[in-house]
Formats: structure tokens, C-alpha cells, sequence
């Protein structure tokens, strides 16, 4: 219990707090802020938006490969996610398999931008989604979807008005889980998008920039993101804790 609590309290006890507000308020602070925050929403929407139909794929549906793929979905969770990022740069980049067509075709490179660092903390956060969600589908009962059937409603209608009401508290905690996993993703970000201020410089990163340059600053940084790592915590207390009963 030391080992892990010590280095949190080693924080808060070296913490500048005399000088919090003032850190809090600077431009760059805030810019940071502003960035990881919006970018890590994108990326949350990309993951339901995917995530939820793979989830339920691989929940509801039987095919050849099916634990292959479910194998695949989980890959980014064990990888390094500075591998994921080379991995984005191979495939997306502007000599990537599919990154020279979007430039020769539309002229858009994602690398280096904001919406490459969406990119990268949704590849790296959409297997928490869809873990929650399967999990959810797979502990839903059925019987409600098939009496919907029965009564003429189509698959569409089924899983609109049945299967997401049902599972919603799962898509809900995987959601937010994501969000979370997005908020901190640093490996892959700076691989993929790079590390430039007002663009692609999210919190972990100014965190790692202010760590060379000004300890107190990356302190201030990190206790930002301590406190939303302890508010989604608590947040999903009670339904961690009703799983477990």
C-alpha cells in the first residue's frame, strides 16, 4: 500500500500551493488544458461511435476468427504506445499505406496535427470501451431483445430501443474510462502528432516539457490530472463496487 500511495502523496506534499492559482491561470496552462480536454472528447466519440457496434459483434454474433479479432481489439492495451504511435506513422503518415492517398487524394496529412492527436488517443483508449461494452452485452438478458423481435420490431429498433437502454450503464463507464485513458495518453501522441504548443501539446506532454524546464510547473500539471484520475474514480465507485457484490 506504501508503494503505491507514497509517490501520490509525494506529490501533494512537494506541491507549490502558494503559487497554484497563479500556475493554473498561465496561458500555456490553460492552452494545455483547453487542448487535452477537447481532444480527448473527439477521440471519446470516435470510440462509441466504432466501438460500440464491435463491441456488440463480439458479444452477440458467432464467425469464424471471432477470438482472433477480440485478440486484435485488445492489442493496444499491452502495446507500448510508442510502438502504436510508429504504428499510426507507418499506416497514416505521409508515406504511410494509407496516408499518401489522403494527401495525394485530398491533401490532408494527419501527423503533427490536432486531429492526429485524436487519432492516437483513440486507437490507444477504444479497446477500454469496448471491453466495458461487451461485458455489458454479454451480462444483458436476451429475452427482452427477442420478445421485441417476436413483436415485429426491426434489428435497428431492437438495438435502439432495447439493447442500449439495457447495456447503457456499461457504454457509460466504458465511456468514461475511455476519456480518461485519452486524457493521459502521452507515448503515442508525441510519436504520432509531436509535441507543439496551442497545437498538439496536451497536458502529458506540457507535463514532460515543464519537467526539464520547471519542476513546479510540471507538478501544477500533474496534480490537474491527478484530480480527474480521482473524480472519475469516484464517479465509477458505486458501480465497481455493485459489480463486485
Amino acid at each position: 500500500m506504501a508503494f503505491l500511495v507514497l509517490p501520490l502523496a509525494g506529490l501533494l506534499v512537494r506541491a507549490p500551493w502558494s503559487t497554484l492559482p497563479r500556475r493554473l491561470s498561465e496561458p500555456q496552462v490553460l492552452e494545455a488544458l483547453r487542448l487535452s480536454l477537447v481532444t480527448a472528447s473527439l477521440a471519446t466519440v470516435i470510440c462509441l461511435v466504432l466501438g460500440v457496434p464491435l463491441a456488440w459483434l463480439l458479444a452477440r454474433t458467432d464467425f469464424p476468427g471471432r477470438r482472433l479479432l477480440r485478440a486484435l481489439v485488445t492489442v493496444p492495451l499491452v502495446l507500448p504506445p510508442v510502438v502504436g504511435g510508429v504504428a499510426l506513422l507507418l499506416v497514416l503518415g505521409r508515406r504511410g499505406l494509407v496516408g499518401q492517398w489522403l494527401e495525394s487524394a485530398f491533401g490532408f496529412s494527419l501527423p503533427f496535427t490536432t486531429a492526429g492527436v485524436v487519432v492516437a488517443e483513440a486507437f490507444v483508449a477504444m479497446p477500454f470501451l469496448v471491453i466495458a461494452v461487451e461485458g455489458a452485452l454479454r451480462a444483458a438478458d436476451v429475452r427482452y431483445e427477442e420478445a421485441a423481435a417476436t413483436l415485429g420490431a426491426s434489428r435497428f429498433t431492437v438495438f435502439r430501443r432495447v439493447t442500449l437502454p439495457l447495456v447503457a450503464p456499461g457504454v457509460l463507464a466504458g465511456g468514461v474510462l475511455c476519456w480518461a485513458r485519452a486524457l493521459g495518453e502521452f507515448g503515442a501522441t508525441i510519436t504520432f502528432a509531436g509535441n507543439f504548443p496551442g497545437r498538439t501539446q496536451t497536458m502529458p506532454l506540457a507535463v514532460y516539457l515543464a519537467l526539464e524546464t520547471e519542476p513546479e510547473a510540471a507538478i501544477v500539471l500533474s496534480l490537474v490530472l491527478l484530480a480527474v484520475s480521482v473524480l472519475i474514480l469516484v464517479a465509477l465507485r458505486d458501480r465497481w463496487v455493485g459489480a463486485a457484490a
